[in-house]
């Protein structure tokens, strides 16, 4: 039977380096805000099955963005001149722009990836306007075991390219369906985005010898990771955790590097587990 879904989407612009972007967020639920985004290369998808949640919206508002650049949010305007190389600063700017337009209250942060790496950057330097972190396959750092300019060439098909990195690291104990539609997403992405964003993630972000000055007695800070994640390992999130004090740590058996994602079922306990430990 046909079934509407309870997912809005709107838009919002906000102004990142001094210029305006129109962004693309969606949100359902009610209660205290989540505030979700996506992995390098992908969008709101991602996080369709949380979204979809009726046990989890019930006492969260769930909101998933678009980075600018991504999914159905633009680029801003002259980008055809230019090349899109995601920084820090950039991203913890877009961050605090969405909470400050969609005027949330002591939202809780969850991100994944890249997002993930942002959750702690966020809880190191803007702790201020968040409840709580949840960062999923989140490390201090982590240096490229592939050449990230293969996803950009004028001799390759970068969507191909990336889906093919991203079937690496997604776990077979999946659902095929959910996984394929995993790697649709990064087949979609933008030129240069996935790249883009790389460059963030293995060359500009780096939390190495800084993660102690976390402070987790105000928020608390959740890191979670797949067992077949290969990119950011278990023990790159160990690790990690163990450098912030108080920071807790979840395994997450037969999930991979994009756990909302590529299987549904077995994330949702544990990021309910996440959700419970934000206060």
């Amino acid at each position: 039977m046909s079934r509407i879904e309870p997912i809005i989407g709107r838009y919002v612009t906000i102004h990142v380096g001094g210029r305006p972007h129109r962004v693309y967020f969606e949100e359902a639920g009610q209660g205290r805000p989540v505030i979700c985004f996506h992995t390098a290369g992908a969008d709101t998808r991602q996080w369709r099955h949380i979204l979809n949640d009726a046990e989890i919206t019930a006492q969260h508002r769930i909101i998933a963005v678009d980075m600018p650049w991504h999914g159905k949010s633009l680029p801003p305007e002259g980008w055809q001149t230019e090349e899109y190389l995601l920084t820090t600063e950039a991203y913890i700017e877009v961050v605090l722009a969405m909470v400050a337009a969609l005027e949330l209250e002591s939202p809780v942060y969850a991100g994944c990836s890249m997002g993930g790496r942002i959750a702690l950057q966020l809880a190191l330097r803007h702790p201020e306007p968040f409840r709580g972190f949840i960062a999923i396959e989140a490390s201090d750092f982590q240096p490229a075991w592939y050449d990230i300019d293969w996803f950009h060439r004028p001799d390759a098909h970068g969507g191909e390219m990336g889906a093919a990195l991203v079937s690496a690291n997604i776990a077979p104990q999946g659902p095929e369906a959910e996984r394929w539609n995993t790697q649709w997403m990064f087949m979609q992405s933008g030129p240069g985005v996935f790249r883009g964003d790389l460059s963030f993630y293995t060359r500009d972000d780096s939390l190495v010898g800084r993660l102690g000055e976390i402070d987790t007695s105000a928020r608390p800070l959740h890191i979670m990771v797949g067992e077949y994640d290969m990119t950011c390992t278990p023990e790159d999130a160990e690790r990690t955790a163990r450098a912030i004090p108080g920071a807790t740590l979840a395994l997450m058996p037969g999930i991979g590097h994009f756990p909302m994602s590529e299987n549904p079922a077995a994330f949702r306990p544990h990021f309910i587990a996440a959700l419970a430990r934000m206060g």
